[in-house]
């Protein structure tokens, strides 16, 4: 695959982003662990989003963090079904959010969310825009491009190159922060199938104690990690 975010390698990558990501309070409604395994992604029922919308986010994910490579991807650890549940929830829905105006989307990040739309309302609208971007460009969706095109794309969309509303600029950054969100986010919220990602990092997980390992650099821990849930990979 070609590197068109700049990551050098996908463990570096992941290293950097997992931890502030991995035990923060990612705001989604909990889902009860199920005994059984998980549907496969062509036959999970969506829960907010459409069958388009669905194979836009499994298409994207895909290629930011892509299955080729010595870890896990995205589809691997079921990210889509996080990003899916959760904007079907209090997060897609800003419930607790600040979302009064004005807005400024030239606003730098630490100003916030500079959009009226909430997290739900700008995947609805982003997608078709940037789709409709691929096919004036490609003479086609974004979902049936090669993955090279797909890569190009998203680097386009990343650098402001994709002619959208302005208040569809942070889609990118967006879909990219609950893309990594699902990824390291404990399984309990839809990704980080059987922990796969913590296994990856050699992230301990949600394991009460292991003070003892904190000062011991460049040192492998031995153990596996441990959900909210209680499941050990």
């Amino acid at each position: 695959m070609s590197d068109p975010h700049g990551y050098q390698n996908r463990r570096n990558f992941l290293k950097a982003s997992a931890a502030g990501v991995a035990l923060t309070g990612v705001p989604v409604a909990l889902h009860a662990k199920s005994k059984e395994p998980p549907v496969p992604l062509d036959q999970y029922k969506t829960e907010y989003f459409t069958a388009d919308e669905w194979a836009f986010v499994l298409a994207a994910t895909a290629r930011l963090i892509p299955s080729e490579g010595d870890g896990p991807g995205a589809i691997e650890a079921r990210v889509p079904v996080f990003i899916d549940r959760q904007l079907a929830g209090d997060y897609g829905r800003a419930d607790d959010w600040y979302m009064v105006g004005p807005h400024d989307p030239t606003a730098e990040p630490a100003r916030g969310w500079q959009t009226p739309l909430n997290p739900a309302q700008l995947y609805r609208q982003a997608i078709p825009a940037f789709n409709a971007w691929c096919e004036e460009k490609y003479g086609k969706s974004f979902t049936v491009l090669e993955a090279a095109q797909q890569d190009e794309a998203l680097t386009a969309l990343q650098k402001g190159e994709v002619a959208m509303n302005p208040e569809l600029s942070i889609f990118f950054t967006t879909l990219l922060a609950n893309t990594k969100e699902g990824y390291f986010a404990d399984p309990i919220h839809g990704g980080n199938q059987g922990m796969q990602s913590w296994s990856y990092i050699g992230f301990p997980g949600a394991r009460a104690s292991y003070k003892e390992w904190v000062d011991q650099h460049n040192v492998k821990y031995p153990l596996g990690p441990v959900s909210i849930s209680g499941e050990r990979a």
